[in-house]
């Protein structure tokens, strides 16, 4: 009898950890992937669909107009897409590139107003970034956007429930080359090349360095087959 009790107490003590570690690992699972909205889900989304042969070159656009107008340049020459996540205090002084990266067909985006911490920002400071941006743009070009790249990939459960109130999808990114800090062409291409997969969304800034090397990274994607698409066509069907 007192061989079972002791085994008995061993099996309600086990029951009774497993249960607290159960607790406990799920309120550590990040509050980004627990967001609901009604019947629906919020969520960044990091890539496009992974079974089509589909990249994307999303730039993140606060300086550099100069460098922008050239990237479009590369951009139509070799006949391929992008998309420009514009920030509004940029987009407020440069009216004329906005009208043509829509004109050349490349997509606009929203990228925040002032380049803020997103993740730090109550719902309604959220709520006023994202909303200044799209009303600037619409302002000057008459474009509704629909995309929002935080900052930093900096963002919070405000951000996507003030983005999913405002009608936005929150774009991350699956390839960084880092090319804000970095200026090493070969290590920029790298980065925007190596392990390629379908879907890939590769994150990029308007800087000298990065217009060098792109014509390069372009070719190479369309030589291994793959199509340089908008953000918004590469995650369609995801």
């Amino acid at each position: 009898m007192k061989k079972l009790n002791k085994r008995l107490t061993i099996i309600t003590n086990v029951l009774i950890f497993i249960t607290i570690i159960s607790v406990y690992a799920v309120s550590f699972i990040p509050k980004q992937t627990l967001q609901t909205y009604g019947k629906d889900t919020i969520n960044a989304i990091y890539n496009g669909n992974r079974k089509e042969n589909n990249v994307s070159l999303m730039f993140n656009v606060y300086e550099n107009t100069q460098t922008v107008n050239d990237i479009i340049d590369v951009l139509n020459d070799k006949g391929v897409k992008a998309t420009f996540f514009v920030g509004g205090c940029w987009a407020d002084d440069n009216e004329s590139t906005l009208k043509r990266i829509i004109e050349c067909g490349h997509e606009l985006a929203n990228h925040g107003y002032f380049h803020k911490d997103h993740k730090k920002l109550s719902y309604e400071e959220n709520c006023q970034e994202i909303s200044n941006t799209g009303n600037i743009v619409k302002a000057l070009c008459g474009k509704e956007l629909n995309l929002f790249a935080p900052p930093s990939g900096s963002f919070s459960p405000n951000t996507l429930k003030a983005s999913y109130d405002l009608g936005y999808k929150v774009i991350m990114w699956s390839k960084d080359t880092i090319d804000w800090r970095d200026s090493d062409t070969a290590l920029i291409y790298n980065r925007a090349t190596k392990n390629l997969s379908g879907g890939d969304l590769v994150l990029m800034h308007p800087k000298k360095h990065t217009l060098k090397i792109l014509p390069s990274i372009i070719d190479y994607y369309l030589s291994v087959g793959f199509n340089v698409v908008s953000v918004g066509r590469n995650i369609e069907n995801t």
